[in-house]
């Protein structure tokens, strides 16, 4: 009787993008600075305090045969 095995990689994923659901401001995650930075484009207010869209949607472990 021989050993099955399965390898199985599990990658931790982390988002790239967040949304604020009051203001609307959009940023983005520099990897170079390791910090999120506000989108060229985005709207929003700096004195928001932002209610970022996590929503439990976000599946941050992902595993690959």
């Amino acid at each position: 009787m021989g050993d099955s095995h399965i390898d199985m990689s599990i990658r931790l994923r982390h988002p790239t993008e967040r949304v604020c659901e009051r203001c609307g401001r959009t940023e983005h995650w520099d990897a170079d600075a390791e910090s999120w930075q506000v989108a060229t484009d985005s709207v929003g207010s700096i004195y928001c305090i932002h209610e970022w869209d996590i929503n439990g949607s976000f599946v941050p472990f992902k595993t690959s045969a």
